[in-house]
């Protein structure tokens, strides 16, 4: 059997005003799908067992979360969220604490809401708690019916009076319940509504019945029981995650030049010191070190970049480790399994993909280096071009310590270049080039003298 606190997570629902082919709770929000954040949020409060009820695309949504702490729950037919919860009472046979009910797609709760919400039911010894909220402007959502602290009924605004409908305290959709109260209750749930649905929220009127205590927390930021509906709320909760993430980075010491365009995903660390300019995107598993200089228009996704290095404006880099103290770019591109030892200068327009650099090797300028192993203080010139593929299969380039190559040279893979060799300026190498050598590949120059001005007369 598990231990631990039950939590129930709705997320069978269609969103069907996404107007998306994908599940709603699979729409990414900072780098992760709706649903990981309400899940989180239960993790980070105390609850262990999570049982997670689906239905629209329940397969994709379950392969998306293959953690081994989630039990799934199909719910076939979206007959509300009541019906939801009797899926998931099977599952809770012989459980007798406290039972969380979440939504998958409110994901700004704080697990420490989730925490108070705990206490405060316990301390009440309530038979429900609900999450409240304060609403301006409280339309589309249940509104809280009190009598002092004991809440009455949650009415949902299509069966709201008009007098009901100005009330401004609103259903957030998550609740405590004590366990077996409710698995009795949901059998006396009925679908005679607006909506045709087994309602969650009668489970409050039934307690009332039974003369137990119902209570609510009414959260002090509403935004964080926003619900996401549609794109235009899946924006708008993306821009308060963003603004969250990015303020406990400059609270733990990174510098932000405009915070509203750094566009970082949940999960990403950044070191100390660390300037971050304009409209700089850091996706994925990133990590930077400290003291790292990002210039606008960086994008990282899925690397690793230690302390003290440049990242250049427009500069690429996805699924690479970058050593400390590089300069990469503007305008450079680096590709997966890209390794920068450290001390290395990638230029504008050097595109890197599966090769390593040494220490102080660089390649400053118009460059691609691929399937490449390069040792340290190795010079690539302007143009220089490793010839990795020859239409069927990838060969790989070697280049040893010391190496200096000129302006515009290409090595035909798989080949070889000795320690301490100089690679003259235009060659094309297709051997193997020993230790302490110079390699010259060029035709022999011709110089016709006249011929210039012979063919300017004939025309």
């Amino acid at each position: 059997m598990q231990k631990g606190l039950a939590a129930v997570i709705l997320a069978a629902g269609k969103g069907t005003r996404m107007k998306s082919a994908l599940s709603k709770v699979l729409h990414p929000i900072c780098g992760q799908p709706m649903l990981y954040y309400p899940l989180e949020a239960a993790r980070q409060a105390g609850f262990k067992q999570l049982k997670v009820v689906v239905g629209h695309q329940a397969e994709q949504v379950m392969e998306a979360f293959p953690d081994k702490d989630l039990t799934w729950i199909k719910q076939t037919d979206q007959l509300g969220t009541g019906h939801a919860l009797m899926c998931a009472a099977d599952s809770l046979r012989g459980y007798s604490g406290p039972l969380l009910l979440h939504c998958g797609d409110v994901p700004l709760l704080q697990p420490g809401t989730l925490q108070q919400l705990q206490n405060y039911h316990s301390q009440q010894k309530a038979a429900v708690t609900v999450l409240t909220a304060q609403m301006p402007n409280p339309q589309g959502y249940g509104r809280i019916i009190r009598d002092g602290e004991q809440i009455l009924q949650i009415v949902e605004e299509k069966d709201a009076s008009e007098e009901q409908r100005q009330v401004t305290e609103i259903n957030a959709g998550t609740y405590l319940f004590d366990t077996a109260f409710v698995l009795s209750a949901l059998k006396g749930l009925n679908k005679n509504n607006s909506q045709g649905e087994y309602y969650l929220t009668d489970i409050v009127a039934a307690a009332v019945t039974a003369g137990l205590k119902t209570r609510a927390l009414c959260v002090e930021d509403p935004t964080e029981v926003m619900g996401i509906n549609d794109r235009c709320q899946l924006a708008e909760a993306e821009v308060l995650m963003r603004w969250k993430i990015n303020a406990d980075l400059m609270f733990g010491g990174v510098s932000m030049t405009d915070p509203t365009t750094a566009y970082i995903d949940n999960g990403v660390e950044i070191g100390t010191d660390t300037t971050l300019n304009p409209n700089v995107h850091l996706r994925g598993k990133t990590s930077i070190g400290k003291n790292c200089i990002i210039e606008t228009g960086v994008v990282v996704v899925d690397s690793e970049i230690a302390d003290g290095t440049h990242l250049k404006a427009g500069s690429a880099i996805e699924e690479s480790r970058i050593g400390p103290g590089c300069t990469i770019g503007p305008m450079a591109h680096l590709r997966p399994g890209t390794v920068l030892t450290g001390n290395n200068k990638i230029g504008n327009f050097v595109e890197m993909k599966k090769s390593v650099l040494g220490e102080k090797s660089q390649a400053s300028h118009l460059s691609y280096i691929g399937d490449s192993e390069v040792g340290c203080n190795v010079n690539f010139g302007c143009g220089t071009i490793t010839c990795n593929y020859d239409g069927v299969n990838k060969h790989k380039t070697t280049v040893e310590d010391d190496v200096f190559v000129g302006s515009d040279c290409q090595f035909i893979a798989p080949v070889t270049i000795g320690r301490n060799s100089l690679i003259a300026a235009g060659s094309t190498i297709t051997k193997d080039v020993p230790p302490d050598s110079l390699a010259l590949s060029r035709t022999e120059q011709k110089n016709i003298e006249g011929w210039r001005l012979r063919k300017q007369k004939k025309s």
